[in-house]
């Protein structure tokens, strides 16, 4: 068995991920995964588990986010 590198639970069906840079872990779950591996908003610091937005060379979590830390002018939605 091996242990999770995030909660330390020795578990038999962990799993490694391992990022374009290298870095890596082993995790028993994907919560345990996603607080170490998955990006954080830039403005607010959550975790992005889903495209984010990218401003200026940085991801933030959601569009008010992105304006309120850089002054660039996105939105979420558009007029249909």
């Amino acid at each position: 068995m091996a242990t999770c590198d995030r909660c330390g639970n020795d578990y038999a069906h962990t799993f490694t991920i391992t990022k374009d840079d290298g870095a890596g872990g082993v995790y028993d779950s994907f919560e345990c995964a996603a607080q170490d591996m998955a990006p954080r908003c830039k403005h607010c610091g959550c975790t992005i588990l889903g495209h984010g937005i990218e401003a200026n060379d940085e991801t933030f979590c959601c569009s008010h986010c992105a304006r309120t830390e850089t002054g660039v002018q996105i939105t979420d939605s558009v007029d249909a």
